[in-house]
């Protein structure tokens, strides 16, 4: 079963930083992978939490 899809504002939340950082990364290409639903983007809870268990360890 799916949980509830999160928009760019929960991922925000989720991660602790702010909703421009999220929009930075996708416009990028960085940050986690998220899906256009329409004209909206939403993510699925597991592969942002997959994608930031993925990040190295450490400050840079």
């Amino acid at each position: 079963m799916i949980r509830n899809l999160w928009g760019p504002q929960d991922v925000a939340d989720f991660l602790g930083v702010p909703i421009g950082t999220i929009y930075q990364w996708r416009s990028r290409g960085d940050g986690p992978p998220g899906r256009r639903v329409g004209k909206h983007v939403r993510y699925k809870p597991d592969d942002v939490e997959r994608w930031f268990d993925g990040l190295s360890e450490g400050v840079v």
